[in-house]
């Protein structure tokens, strides 16, 4: 399915646009579609001004997180967003603009279930969106945890439905989205960070001439504020001085 959009509020298809973006559809609150149908969100918003300000138009493919990576690596898309994390491994065979957003994992379970936190996952099964970070954590730490097994799900809806259900125990996944998710369904839980460090940007093809463009485009939104407005209108809250979303960072190199 491909969810196709350009700034000013025209709209436009794939082959039209300049810019194809291979994104998650259904990330909230990155990228999701609103009660109209239409495709919304933090990243949405950030990936529109910044082709604004390039004279450029993009439109948006709804690509499983999974197949982001091979997407812009094959030429498919021009970039993706769905709230990616840089990491040393990745950025051997992509490449990123500074990031706007400092995250962490989390462990989502229902309320009811009796679960505090990731101690008490012992014999439990966990669900995890699959190549994520939280893939990564649960993965590394399952004898660790004592975990009984790992779901691997293409978004957060269907781990989510799977959880009320009783088919996982718990989900781990981007706190952001969680509690973004979670705030009007009491049913559900945040019920631990877990602390990872994780920073967020645009990936694109590693080479590609594309990612400095938009990193000088990103430097100039951070110094309007134009990215930390983004952070008070889907989070509610004004971003702290100290993280990416407002101080301007070099480009992630790989080591």
């Amino acid at each position: 399915m491909i969810a196709s959009l350009a700034f000013g509020g025209m709209v436009s298809t794939s082959l039209a646009a300049d810019f194809t973006v291979g994104a998650n559809i259904g990330n909230v609150p990155w990228e999701f579609q609103d009660a109209s149908g239409a495709t919304v969100g933090f990243e949405v918003d950030l990936v529109n001004e910044v082709a604004k300000r390039l004279g450029k138009t993009v439109a948006f493919e709804n690509i499983p997180f999974n197949g982001l990576f091979p997407a812009v690596q094959s030429g498919r898309v021009n970039m993706a967003v769905s709230s990616i994390t840089i990491t040393d491994k990745r950025l051997e065979s992509v490449a990123f603009a500074q990031p706007y957003y400092d995250s962490d994992q989390s462990l989502t379970v229902l309320a009811a279930s009796g679960i505090t936190g990731t101690a008490d996952l012992k014999g439990k099964t966990v669900g995890v969106d699959t190549a994520s970070t939280g893939d990564i954590y649960a993965t590394a730490n399952t004898e660790k945890l004592g975990l009984a097994g790992i779901n691997r799900y293409e978004g957060l809806t269907p781990a989510m439905l799977d959880l009320q259900a009783g088919r996982i125990d718990g989900y781990i996944s981007d706190i952001p989205a969680l509690l973004y998710y979670t705030k009007d369904k009491p049913e559900f839980k945040v019920v631990e960070r877990i602390v990872t460090g994780e920073k967020y940007s645009i990936m694109f093809n590693k080479g590609d001439p594309l990612a400095a463009q938009v990193n000088d485009v990103l430097t100039a939104l951070k110094g309007e504020g134009f990215i930390a407005g983004l952070h008070e209108k889907w989070f509610g809250a004004k971003p702290e001085d100290t993280t990416s979303t407002v101080m301007v960072t070099d480009m992630p190199a790989a080591k």
